[in-house]
């Protein structure tokens, strides 16, 4: 039913851009004063919910449509099973290790380490692009020497970190691993639940109902009998990233399944629609019992994200890949191609400007001027990632 499947949905790219646009946008709200709560991340303890807190699952979900694709992308191309899984597991450890480094940075003590903490995070920049960086193949060996540079970097890196309490500083740890790391757990879940179970339709439901019950049960406290294991094996959010996730593999996996019969693209929407209000019914049933909170990862949290992430992925799917209207993206490209790029570049932009003790005038950075001021920086962040692009800079996991 699927062989004759398209390698790639244009809407998923467009999805994946937008998102990292907002993802920008909202990360930039720390610069910025007076702008509206609902723009905001909520507090933990808060039954509620804000922008910044449905741009992440938007990303995971994201993540899990694209799972499918990829993994048949590279069947196609004749792949081995050993690969696509070594494949799997190269992606996620890089995502860890970047995703580890960034967190330490957000608590290294910069008077405690033998370096400003905003040097060590551009040395931390640097060493990723060069482990990480798409390099032409007929320079093996200088790419070779180049990714070896990046770890020895990374390593002195971990060497003169010092973060925590400054009472009591401590070296680096894997905390809570970060956005990048968070991804890369859900990515290895939902990517070995699909390697195994394919395009079989129940497979990938049973692994998405898993997940989602597994968090359910954690908050309504019927797995203390795992109890024992929870400090060394447990999956990250009790289910919730990997479940926004597998709710995206589940939506790519129906249009490859389907995608060969008459009048599948009407039926599609319409499955998307109602898979997206099922989760609304899910996250709104579940929410007087322990309130929306991005922070404690609740059931209401995931329900209702996941039912915005259906619903807006099948208004770009109608929008781009059946009424053909793309153009409009064109400007945010790089953000769906190259979106670790784009993830690192405010790193670089925020060390920089600390460093020289650059800033904006304040009422640049209030109110409606200060949302307009990170909506100019998203956008010019992408447009620098189309250009370093070009000249061959490039990550890519």
């Amino acid at each position: 039913m699927t062989k004759n499947a398209p390698l790639r949905l244009d809407s998923i790219d467009t999805f994946r851009a937008l998102t990292m646009f907002l993802m920008i946008f909202v990360n930039d709200f720390w610069t910025l004063q007076n702008i509206p709560q609902w723009l905001k991340h909520s507090r933990a303890a808060e039954d509620a919910m804000g922008l910044s807190d449905v741009v992440f699952p938007c990303f995971l979900f994201i993540v899990g449509l694209s799972i499918p694709f990829a993994i048949s992308n590279r069947k196609a191309k004749g792949d081995t099973s050993f690969i696509i899984v070594f494949h799997i597991i190269e992606r996620t450890f890089a995502l860890l290790v970047m995703g580890v480094y960034t967190v330490n940075l957000e608590n290294a003590l910069g008077d405690l380490m033998v370096i400003n903490k905003q040097v060590w995070s551009l040395w931390m920049v640097i060493a990723f692009f060069l482990i990480w960086n798409v390099y032409p193949r007929h320079s093996g060996i200088r790419n070779t020497s180049l990714k070896i540079v990046g770890y020895i970097i990374l390593a002195a890196l971990a060497v003169v970190y010092r973060g925590g309490d400054p009472a009591s500083p401590s070296g680096m740890g894997t905390l809570w691993y970060g956005i990048l790391g968070l991804i890369g757990w859900s990515y290895l879940i939902c990517a070995l639940i699909y390697f195994f179970t394919g395009d079989r339709l129940v497979g990938v439901i049973i692994g998405w109902l898993f997940l989602v019950l597994f968090n359910l049960g954690d908050f309504a406290e019927i797995l203390h009998p795992l109890d024992g294991i929870r400090n060394f094996v447990w999956i990250v959010g009790s289910g919730a990233m990997p479940a926004f996730t597998m709710g995206g593999v589940v939506a790519s996996v129906i249009y490859r399944h389907y995608v060969n019969q008459k009048g599948i693209n009407q039926t599609y929407l319409l499955i998307l629609v109602i898979l997206g209000v099922i989760c609304f019914f899910y996250g709104f049933g579940t929410r007087p019992f322990w309130g929306i909170s991005k922070i404690r990862a609740t059931p209401a949290w995931i329900g209702i994200c996941s039912g915005i992430s259906f619903l807006a992925f099948a208004f770009l799917f109608w929008l781009v890949d059946l009424r053909k209207i793309k153009n409009w993206a064109n400007v945010l490209k790089p953000a769906g191609t190259a979106t670790l790029t784009c993830y690192l570049i405010p790193y670089v932009w925020y060390a920089v400007i600390t460093i020289f003790g650059i800033s904006l005038p304040m009422y640049l950075r209030t109110g409606l001027a200060g949302l307009l001021k990170s909506l100019s920086f998203a956008l010019l962040v992408i447009l620098v990632t189309g250009i370093i692009n070009r000249l061959g800079v490039k990550l890519k996991i």
